[in-house]
């Protein structure tokens, strides 16, 4: 009983103290607004490089950081979501993200919505959103090339795979579909003339179809077969050099592609010059295995352990290649055995390699020399776009 006693008498003490507490301070805080939220830059400065966050434990929880290589510290600006094999593109005449993701009523199952998202790039506030119909979007691997921009970035082409191929064309401006193009035995787009797209086929040689003002197909042509698709073929994302696109093969030749025309043209190739000290030899291999700074050199990654198999086992260095004297200005050799690179455009281009523990790794793009390490931005940083 007596402790009862005690435990009442505890009780009422408190009661009192916090009586007490209410008349000498009557007036709580405000509530302070959480979290605060700070506007980007419109435009965002060439140092500036998207890192698409495939997010492997977690696909539909991707999503892209946002990030300053050239800034000593808080080099994260922000991020957006990016679901389901997401892609993202960022848009170099207006105030917007486009990102082409997939949603299910389940999370991981029920019914499926593929949309493109439109962000905006100043609050990294959705704006508006265009759903796509089929359920057909390709669902893999982020590869830059399944989202691209034609008509003056008025249209968005949205590589479709189920596994029939085709291609989506939308609207951006009047936020609707305009057609749905087949594409029986071909591969991603690149866009192409004023108004339309290329895509690479399986017998190794590539399409281009013009699109008419109401964005309906035109005439396809079809070139001769150049990608050697059963012993040397392309990675099948470029570097882009104005309106020419540098492929590199799986052996180490780089092959030009003019997208300026209606139709692609097929510039020619020529090999990396070979060196010595691989294991059996030096390859290109990575993600995201070439880059191109606004000077028009390419940055090769390449693994000294290439062998049938290792085009997807990264780097160790970057090559730096001048295309119109077929030289080797430069090799790079990284800190870190990397995924994927990418040049900024900056006049003074950094050179960002990132590694599979999801930090990047900053280097000079002109001496070589190492620069910073940016830890732990993302989870599995795929592929990477400099802000342009």
């Amino acid at each position: 009983m007596a402790r009862v006693d005690r435990m009442a008498a505890f009780a009422m003490l408190l009661m009192s103290a916090s009586a007490a507490g209410a008349q000498n301070f009557p007036q709580p805080l405000p509530e302070e607004p959480v979290p605060t939220v700070s506007e980007l830059p419109e435009r965002y400065p060439d140092s500036w490089v998207f890192v698409h966050d495939l997010h492997f434990n977690s696909l539909p929880d991707g999503r892209a950081a946002i990030v300053d290589v050239a800034a000593a510290n808080h080099n994260l600006r922000g991020q957006i979501p990016v679901a389901q094999f997401g892609n993202i593109l960022p848009s170099t005449t207006r105030a917007e993200i486009y990102v082409s993701e997939t949603f299910y009523s389940r999370l991981t199952r029920g019914d499926r919505t593929d949309v493109i998202t439109i962000w905006d790039t100043k609050t990294l506030a959705p704006k508006d959103e265009i759903v796509l119909p089929g359920g057909k979007r390709g669902l893999f691997v982020t590869l830059r090339n399944s989202l691209q921009l034609t008509n003056d970035e008025k249209w968005a082409l949205v590589f479709n795979f189920t596994p029939g191929s085709s291609v989506t064309v939308v609207d951006l401006d009047g936020r609707k579909i305009l057609s749905d193009i087949d594409l029986p035995g071909c591969s991603l787009v690149y866009p192409t003339g004023p108004r339309g797209f290329t895509s690479l086929c399986a017998d190794g040689t590539m399409t281009s179809i013009a699109l008419d003002a109401a964005g309906k197909a035109g005439p396809a042509v079809t070139s001769e077969a150049f990608n050697d698709i059963d012993d040397d073929p392309l990675f099948m994302t470029p570097a882009m050099v104005g309106r020419t696109g540098w492929f590199v093969s799986f052996k180490g030749n780089l092959r030009a592609i003019d997208f300026a025309g209606a139709a692609a043209k097929d510039l020619g190739s020529f090999a990396i010059p070979p060196q010595a000290g691989g294991e059996p030899e030096w390859r290109p291999a990575g993600w995201q295995v070439i880059s191109a700074d606004r000077a028009g050199l390419l940055y090769v990654l390449m693994n000294p352990k290439g062998v049938e198999g290792s085009h997807k086992d990264g780097g160790t260095e970057a090559w730096v290649i001048d295309p119109k004297a077929k030289t080797l200005v430069r090799r790079i050799a990284l800190k870190n055995h990397s995924l994927s690179i990418e040049a900024t455009q900056q006049q003074k281009p950094l050179l960002v390699a990132s590694r599979t523990d999801g930090s990047l790794d900053v280097y000079d793009a002109a001496s070589g020399a190492f620069v910073r390490t940016v830890a732990s931005v993302v989870h599995d940083p795929m592929t990477m776009t400099a802000a342009r």
